[in-house]
């Protein structure tokens, strides 16, 4: 039989019930290949019908965090075409690191639990099994190394996307890679890249989402009052394999884009409407000196624009500064 994920991508396309000899002829299999192909994925928790003389109607699906899952809902043409799952890891960005040399361009590591995520500047990421997402993805970008953190801000937008098409929350972006609802992170990313001299051998980009917690004491305390789930926004739990795959689907079309202009005009539109801290005021924590000013978007490079009180505007880099609202996270 076909790979399971061709099979479940057809059975959710079918508005209608799909016969066994159709899918028999489809994939070039015998009906009895089909039948056993069925009951693998109703042993997986699929609630798939199957009707005399109509065929198999795929009902619904569970919370299912498989490659063949992910793999049915993807739309790209190469991004996380190799899919590696994991029940645990140390960190999906380590993983990908191992085998980064031999993977191709677009490999995505997803992982149920990681016991070593890591944050940025070195924080830790908690990350419990069963309830969240973590990932990483394997890009090798022909670029100048000085290019590539705009990535991390294609990223954010993808998800930032992907949580609104999947849920319906109003998922926005604080700079440059925060994904927050109603104030509150739900999304970060962590980018690192491999170089020589003037040259990228390859860009890792890990994502977590904070998908289906369900109240703050799944928080340590020091993060309760600027993190949040998406179960906890929007009151109902979300599918982690769909949002992964509608993360990827999007992702794929910000970075060709991307990859054709060399920076971030195709998508800068996009990206200042979902920009939280658009037209606010800012405090910037600058190691050399902090300052405020008011968030007019970003330039095509992705920094961050800042008018001061004087009408100058300053492009604020992301590095190691910050940028915090004037009255809360965001």
């Amino acid at each position: 039989m076909t790979d399971k994920s061709d099979l479940l991508a057809l059975l959710r396309e079918g508005k209608s019930y799909i016969s066994g000899q159709e899918l028999s002829d489809r994939f070039g299999v015998s009906r009895t290949a089909v039948w056993k192909a069925v009951k693998s994925l109703r042993d997986d928790g699929y609630e798939i019908e199957a009707v005399s003389n109509k065929g198999y109607r795929l009902i619904s699906s569970p919370d299912v965090m498989s490659e063949s899952e992910m793999a049915s809902r993807l739309r790209t043409v190469y991004v996380a075409r190799e899919l590696h799952y994991y029940d645990r890891v140390d960190s999906t960005n380590v993983v990908l690191r191992r085998m980064a040399e031999e993977a191709p361009e677009g490999t995505l590591a997803v992982a149920d639990m990681q016991e070593a995520g890591r944050g940025r500047r070195g924080r830790g990421w908690i990350s419990p099994p069963g309830i969240n997402i973590y990932m990483s993805l394997l890009l090798k970008p022909e670029m100048d190394p000085s290019d590539a953190p705009m990535i991390t801000l294609l990223m954010a937008l993808a998800v930032a996307d992907a949580v609104i098409d999947v849920t319906g929350l109003d998922a926005r972006i604080k700079w440059p890679n925060d994904v927050v609802t109603g104030g509150r992170k739900i999304c970060g990313i962590l980018t690192e890249m491999d170089m020589e001299s003037d040259y990228i051998r390859d860009v890792i980009v890990g994502v977590g989402i904070n998908v289906n917690q369900t109240d703050e004491s799944a928080f340590p305390e020091e993060i309760r009052n600027t993190a949040t789930s998406l179960r906890m926004s929007g009151g109902s739990a979300v599918c982690r394999s769909e949002l992964v795959a509608a993360v990827m689907n999007l992702f794929e079309g910000y970075y060709e884009e991307f990859r054709h202009s060399g920076d971030l005009r195709g998508i800068k539109d996009e990206y200042e409407k979902l920009l939280v801290s658009m037209g606010l005021e800012v405090r910037v924590l600058d190691p050399k000196g902090e300052y405020s000013g008011t968030s007019r978007g970003i330039n095509d490079r992705g920094e961050l624009l800042v008018e001061l009180s004087d009408g100058t505007l300053r492009e604020v880099y992301a590095g190691e500064v910050s940028v915090r609202g004037i009255y809360g996270y965001a």
